[in-house]
Parts: C-alpha cells; structure tokens; sequence
C-alpha cells in the first residue's frame, strides 16, 4: 500500500528511503511492527473480547485443569491476522500475485475461522460450523491459489540455470557466448516443484496423467490445483488439532514459518538457487516480507497464549495458520517437504484418524470400541500419561525444531 509512496519519496532523494527497496530492510520492519501490534494492542483486543464475554467453550475430558480455561478470552486468532495483514500492506508490494495470494489466504480462512467461533460462542453450539462448510470454505481457497499458479502469467519458475547451459560448452565458447548463456535461461509455468533429497529433483505433476499420452499437458492443470485444495486442507485441519494446549500451535508455527522464512529467500535468490540446486522462483523475494510479519505475528501473540494462557486463538488462529503455512509452501515449491517441516501437525492428524479408525473397527469386529491412545489428540494422550502442559508443549517444541532443522539439510542431502 505504501511502497509507491516510498518510491516517490526515494525519487526525491528523500534521505533514507532507499532503503525501502531492500527486502532485508522491510522484512526486518516487518517482524519488528508485527511484534508491536501483537504485544501492546493485543492486550486491548484481550480486553475487548473480555467485555463481550468472548470466552472458551470447555467441553468435558476428563483433564486435569481444564476448567480453569473456562472463559478465556477466545477468537485470538483476530490479533494474529491484524498483526500479519498491517505489516504488509505497510512494507509489502501489493501487486505481486504471490504477496495477493497470501492475504487471500489470510482473510479467506479467517473470516471461515472467525465464522466458527461465532457459533460456538454466541449461538452456545459447541460443534460451531458444520465440518462440511469449512472443508467447502479451504476447497474454494485451494481453486484459487491452485488455478491463479497454474493460469496467471507472473508466476514462472527457472527450469535451467546459466550454469547447467555453460557446462554443455567449452569454455572457449563460454567466453565467446556469455550473453547468449544468459538468454538461453528457460522459465516455465509447468507445474513442477522440488523433490527432496534426490539429485534429479525436479518433479512434474502432469507426468501423473502419463498414461493419457500428449494429452497430459492439457489435464495437468486438473492434477496441480487437486494437489493445491489437498494440501491447504490437510495442513489447515493439522494446526488446527494441534491447538489444544496453551502455546502449542503458536510455537509451532512460529518454528515452521522461519523456516519457510529461509526457504523463500533462498528461493528467491539466483545465487542460492543454483547453489542448492533448488528452483529460482521469480518475484518470491517478497513473500520474505509476509513471512517476516507471520513470524512477528505467532511470537506477538505467544506473550499472551503462553501457559497459562490469557486468550486463545480459536479457530479463527488455528485455520489461518495452517492455511497460511500450507499456500506459503506451495508458492516457492516446497510443499514435498510439509511431512518433514510439519511433522508435528501430521503426527497430531494421525493420531486422530487412527484412534477414531481403530474405534470403529474393533466396534464392529468386537462389539466394543478400543482405543489406541488414552486421548487422541496425541498432546492429550500425554496430559492423562500425568505429563504437565507445560512440558508436553516445551518438548513439541522441541521435535518442530529438529524437524526445521532437517527440513534445511535436506536441501544439499541430494
């Protein structure tokens, strides 16, 4: 919103606006405006939902402590989406589909978010919004992010570096072609993304529709924005399971999201690329920015959703986030690495379905439901273990970031 006026004033040698057109410099102010809005106006926006008598719904569990949540502050989620959204229209370039995505993604699955929250609360029904409206709500996301990639003619990724051409010359042609090197760079809008850990890394999504012949490239499009809505799915259903105790998804995403950080700047940049042997994906320098204040944002609201928690995120959070996490890693072309950089939503999912899948199955076979877990979600399996809160979210923490970690190695394990 702001970047043209910044232009304008660098145009006018303005004292310090050059320094505007540094991704370093806005992602940087970024992180810092985030983490403002998230500390100090998130107390009033506590406040506020604590006047409307916003608070938790307590379904009965059977955990120690769980009433004493009842009536913290819910709909957190608000403070976590302001806190993202005002930093990038501030510091980002609001023309860059990819920079438009994200703020689709945002406001789209917070308004879905913020929807169920408000039954729960002000309608007392305690289901909120029904399962098959919000999975319609991330299917209609999942179109658009998945249909604007494959269609749009600024999204473009580089097949071949100047590098892997030169090595097909000698270097006396090399010297004598350097430019025609340069022109020979090929960019494409097939949908492809990195593999990890394969040398061949280059992955093709229509060569799943290899069967049709020559026909494929003309479906590829149906296979692409199918993996799109899946993705967005899974990992927005994964973070919100995984906000069950205070802190968890919060952390979590925030470890995650300076991953893609990295990932994304890395993508961005020519050098790096062909470093990593990983695909140069022009124009993403900028959702630097946007994951800068995602960053701010998630540490922002830990202040107050620590345990003992003083408010919630509520699904208006918990299904931004992973919407937020999912796109994010779609957009530079690392979605592959989404089982590994979020293993602990996975984990968390799993463990879901295997517990109501094996309660089913042995009800049938048995005539009584079994369980796999004393509680799915899995952190609740550890809460009636006697684990404290405060250690299973400390020690979830801590597998996110071995996971970061391995997430980056994976990028020269070829």
């Amino acid at each position: 919103m702001l970047f043209s006026f910044y232009e304008y004033l660098e145009s006018i040698d303005f004292p310090g606006a050059g320094m505007f057109q540094y991704i370093s410099f806005r992602s940087g102010m970024a992180v810092i405006f985030s983490l403002l809005i998230g500390t100090i106006f998130g107390k009033y926006i506590i406040r506020l939902l604590q006047r409307q008598q916003i608070g938790e719904v307590v379904r009965d569990l059977g955990l120690e402590g769980q009433y004493q949540k009842k009536g913290t502050p819910t709909m957190g989620g608000l403070i976590i989406i302001t806190s993202i959204l005002v930093p990038v229209l501030l510091f980002g370039k609001l023309d860059n589909v990819y920079v438009l995505l994200m703020i689709t993604t945002t406001v789209w699955l917070g308004l879905i978010g913020f929807l169920d929250d408000y039954i729960k609360v002000f309608k007392k029904d305690k289901k909120g919004l029904a399962g098959g409206f919000k999975v319609v709500g991330q299917v209609v996301l999942g179109l658009i992010v998945g249909l604007t990639l494959y269609f749009s003619d600024d999204v473009v990724v580089r097949m071949h570096s100047p590098d892997d051409i030169a090595a097909q010359q000698t270097t006396t042609e090399l010297v004598e072609n350097r430019w025609e090197v340069q022109e020979k760079v090929e960019y494409t809008k097939a949908p492809i993304t990195n593999v990890p850990f394969f040398k061949e890394n280059r992955f093709n999504y229509e060569s799943l529709l290899g069967f049709l012949g020559d026909k494929a490239s003309d479906w590829g499009w149906v296979i692409f924005v199918l993996a799109v809505i899946f993705i967005t799915t899974a990992v927005s259903n994964g973070a919100n399971i995984t906000d069950g105790l205070d802190g968890l998804a919060t952390g979590t995403s925030a470890i995650v999201g300076t991953t893609l950080g990295i990932l994304a700047y890395v993508s961005s940049n020519t050098i790096y690329a062909d470093y990593l042997n990983i695909m140069y994906v022009p124009q993403s320098e900028e959702l630097v920015v946007f994951m800068s204040a995602f960053i701010g944002a998630t540490v922002g609201f830990l202040w107050y959703n620590s345990f003992p928690a003083q408010v919630f995120m509520g699904d208006t959070g918990s299904l931004t986030i992973g919407g937020i996490i999912a796109v994010f890693a779609i957009l530079i072309r690392m979605e592959l690495l989404i089982p590994i950089l979020c293993g602990v939503f996975l984990v968390e999912s799993l463990s879901v379905m295997i517990q109501v899948s094996y309660f089913k199955y042995t009800r049938k076979r048995y005539g009584t439901g079994r369980r796999i877990f004393r509680m799915a979600p899995l952190h609740h399996h550890y809460q009636l273990k006697g684990y404290t809160e405060s250690k299973i979210v400390t020690r979830f923490w801590i597998i996110s970031i071995i996971l970061a970690v391995l997430t980056i190695v994976t990028l020269k394990i070829r």
